[in-house]
């Protein structure tokens, strides 16, 4: 096969100075901070374990391509913006990547192809597939040195909008959109992805969500029996099933309720003195907190319910929650427990738009599933990386949108010679200093 020779081309003059270009720099990489994924991902260990419970039925005198390599080139494309799998079509003789794979830039056998990738996605079993997100939950609790006293989980989905003919695909009249409605589960105290759940395009149903829950919890006490867990989520998992499954296994609960004439009665007093009390002071917006308990006609008991009450000029506006929890205070409940569920919105964001996990366009919902491990798995990498910056510099709480463009798309020329191979960065990069100390911190602590 011949390589097509770009010919040179021109730029406008420089202070009388003809300018050309050419594609002629050598070996040449726009992705030199991958090799810092790299050190990531062996620290982690992270395809190994992926691909230690995927079948490979293949002869293995034959492969070409291990599945730890096939899931490692598709992760670090993913934290490096090429979310695509036809983009390995060209990354596979890319040299940066083929370092971060295990191979010599110039001697060493190029990278599997968009092909051999999407066969991987498209195999998994459905058993594989639950196997692939507890090794997800497992990654999670390994992250801690030893088991926490306690831990909040927020759940929530997100919209996912197709434009094809994928299975599980709905309208959704609320998105006015075909989607998905994909459920995340974030430890929000530490950013760090729990599960992420592909599911059809409409609102989950209780005994659903309590199917969601009950396999996490299962695989989390495997690791953590005597951690104390909450969950939180707003009005679309305040379902009487997963409250009472909650309340059989001793976890704890915040979740939104959806208001009606019968807990705004409930809290009328409390209402009318906030009202009262706004409107002879003048102040333009005067906020309280009152509680009451509260059992809808399919609760099996009374619970507690938090309401958060605010007059404005406009009228009143009343939110409630449901909780488990005793011993504090309606506005704790609300203001700090509850509200900081909104953290999961910017970590969905990350997960979403910065690593491109809603390109779910595979027609098999496995597939997709699979691609959601995968790009999660990309997730873990890039909050490996910013976990590693020092608190006291200014990417140490960076989106990985930033850092992705700060730190990994780096250009950089790769040289192998005989006994060594060799990257040169930039002379002027402007996070020297940075890549020289992630080089560090990230080496593997094993042999």
């Amino acid at each position: 096969m011949t390589d097509d020779t770009l010919l040179p081309f021109l730029l406008p003059a420089v202070q009388r100075k003809k300018v050309t270009a050419a594609f002629d720099g050598g070996r040449l990489t726009s992705d030199g901070g991958v090799v810092l994924l790299a050190e990531a991902e062996r620290r982690l260990g992270l395809a190994n374990k992926l691909a230690a419970v995927i079948a490979d039925y293949r002869d293995p005198t034959r492969v070409t391509h291990t599945l730890p390599d096939i899931l490692r080139a598709r992760i670090l494309a993913i934290a490096c913006g090429w979310e695509d799998a036809n983009d390995l079509d060209s990354l596979r003789f890319d040299p940066a990547f083929k370092l971060a794979c295990g191979r010599l830039p110039d001697s060493g056998t190029d990278l599997c192809s968009q092909p051999t990738v999407s066969r991987w996605e498209n195999a998994p079993s459905l058993r594989e597939i639950l196997r692939l997100m507890g090794v997800m939950v497992d990654l999670w609790c390994a992250s801690y040195p030893m088991p926490p006293k306690a831990v909040t989980l927020d759940i929530d989905d997100t919209v996912d909008v197709v434009h094809g003919h994928q299975q599980l695909s709905l309208f959704n009249a609320h998105y006015d959109e075909q989607c998905f409605l994909p459920i995340h589960i974030y430890d929000t105290a530490t950013g760090r992805p729990v599960a992420m759940i592909l599911r059809p395009g409409k609102t989950p149903s209780g005994p659903e969500i309590r199917s969601h829950l009950r396999r996490l919890v299962r695989r989390i006490r495997r690791h953590w029996p005597a951690t104390k867990l909450t969950i939180r989520g707003d009005g679309h998992y305040c379902r009487f099933e997963v409250m009472d499954w909650c309340d059989e296994q001793g976890i704890d609960y915040v979740y939104g309720l959806p208001g009606n004439a019968v807990l705004t009665r409930a809290v009328e007093a409390a209402a009318d003195d906030i009202r009262t009390r706004r409107a002879l002071t003048a102040n333009p917006c005067l906020r309280g907190y009152t509680e009451t308990r509260y059992a809808a006609r399919s609760w099996k008991t009374e619970r507690r319910a938090c309401a958060r009450i605010e007059a404005t000029t406009l009228g009143l506006d009343i939110r409630f929650v449901v909780t488990s929890l005793a011993g504090r205070s309606a506005e704790y409940i609300y203001d700090v427990l509850y509200c900081e569920r909104g953290q999961a919105e910017n970590l969905i964001k990350m997960h979403k738009a910065q690593l491109a996990s809603d390109r779910t366009s595979c027609r098999a919902p496995l597939a997709n599933q699979m691609r959601l491990i995968l790009h999660t798995a990309a997730y873990w990498l890039m909050l490996t990386l910013r976990d590693a910056i020092p608190q006291t510099h200014a990417l140490a709480k960076a989106e990985f949108a930033t850092l992705r463009l700060r730190v990994l798309k780096l250009a950089a020329r790769v040289t192998e010679t005989a006994s060594r191979v060799r990257i040169a960065f930039a002379a002027h990069c402007p996070e020297a200093a940075l890549i020289r100390h992630l080089a560090t911190v990230l080496l593997p602590t094993g042999p």
